[in-house]
């Protein structure tokens, strides 16, 4: 299994645009007893080889949970990475094609993880822009071959570098959300929560009634499968210690409902590079370097950026940005690099329109029917 996970870092060490795959976690993520999502997903992983080397490799998925919601019979295709040769790309998708049709599956689709949470869709655009932590980079011949085998595009998704305002236009539309942020507060009476310290999130009860705004906002998109108590707590548990509070808000309602949430860390892309994608025995100084020592950040990485769909018309989420984007500022932060978001979520991609941003990645799922 860590041969498996170590081939990503393998086949991308030179490249100064990928972000492999961390050994720790994704071991995690591999391993039954610490995920929690194994109660209702099976997975087996293969490796090609050719000569004693190896050339390849792909996880075969079922989330039982999803194909029940969307009333598919999936199987799903992900952590795969292979060399610029067709027949090895091949035989990995006939190998979990073949796995899936064993257990009664009638389509493949990928590359898709566990659920949601975990690394999905293939790059399609943005070969030159640095990746994040979490999400794929591929080089350019992977879509290639994914077409020449007779795959088609499922879903896409697209990922924005959002400017910090510099200069007085971009100021002005960021002074938008202050005065929006400031009018839904007495409007409505919406207040942004705030935390003096990390451990009051698990004390007080925030990590189900946060991820619950995910699993609402979430509900209705591409392959959802709803997050359990169980996954959140590993879920929080994993990204916990990462997390600056300063960049961490939670929309809430007079009443205290949280309806809403941002939760961003500083990039952490060249530290997993530098720390060779391994926490131990040294990576962890790269890690925290990153976190707390880095005097001239540049990228903010926005992990969760959420709104309860009750309340997305009514001005939440300029709270949200409202609080983090005058803080980016004053940490001489360029730019925010959003989570991947599908291209055909209106209402998500609209929140983007008062600021200065391009879309610099693009990913797709693929799917193709098992004959």
């Amino acid at each position: 299994m860590r041969r498996f996970v170590r081939f990503n870092w393998e086949m991308y060490k030179d490249c100064p645009y990928a972000v492999p795959d961390f050994l720790e976690d994704t071991l995690d993520s591999f391993n039954p007893k610490k995920n929690p999502a194994f109660r209702f997903c099976e997975a087996e992983y293969f490796i090609a080889e050719r000569d004693g080397k190896m050339v390849g490799r792909v996880a075969a998925i079922i989330n039982r949970r999803a194909n029940e919601k969307w009333k598919t019979r999936n199987v799903r295709f992900g952590w795969i990475d292979f060399i610029d040769d067709i027949n090895v790309t091949k035989a990995l998708l006939e190998t979990v094609e073949q796995w899936g049709k064993e257990r009664g599956m009638d389509t493949i689709v990928g590359p898709l993880g566990f659920t949601d949470m975990d690394p999905e869709g293939m790059l399609t655009y943005g070969y030159d822009q640095l990746s994040t932590m979490n999400s794929i980079y591929n080089y350019p011949y992977y879509p290639e071959h994914m077409r020449k085998l007779g795959y088609e595009k499922e879903t896409g998704w697209v990922e924005r570098k959002v400017f910090c305002p510099k200069t007085p236009e971009h100021i002005g539309n960021f002074q938008k959300y202050q005065k929006i942020a400031e009018m839904v507060s007495k409007r409505y009476g919406f207040r942004l929560r705030k935390f003096n310290k990390k451990s009051e999130i698990r004390k007080e009860g925030y990590i189900p009634k946060v991820l619950g705004v995910v699993n609402k906002s979430y509900a209705e998109l591409y392959g959802y499968s709803e997050l359990d108590e169980a996954q959140m707590e590993t879920y929080a548990s994993q990204y916990l210690t990462y997390l600056d509070k300063r960049y961490l808000g939670v929309v809430e309602t007079a009443e205290g409902k949280v309806i809403g949430m941002g939760i961003c860390i500083t990039s952490l892309s060249r530290a997993i590079q530098k720390a060779k994608a391994k926490l131990w025995p040294f990576g962890w100084y790269h890690m925290v370097k990153a976190l707390w020592f880095n005097k001239h950040p540049q990228i903010l990485d926005m992990l969760l950026v959420g709104v309860d769909p009750e309340y997305q018309n009514k001005g939440a989420n300029a709270l949200i940005f409202a609080d983090i984007i005058p803080k980016t500022i004053e940490d001489g932060y360029d730019w925010a690099e959003t989570h991947h978001q599908l291209e055909d979520n209106i209402p998500s991609q609209a929140q983007w329109k008062n600021l200065d941003c391009e879309i610099h990645k693009r990913r797709c799922a693929f799917k193709k029917p098992i004959k």
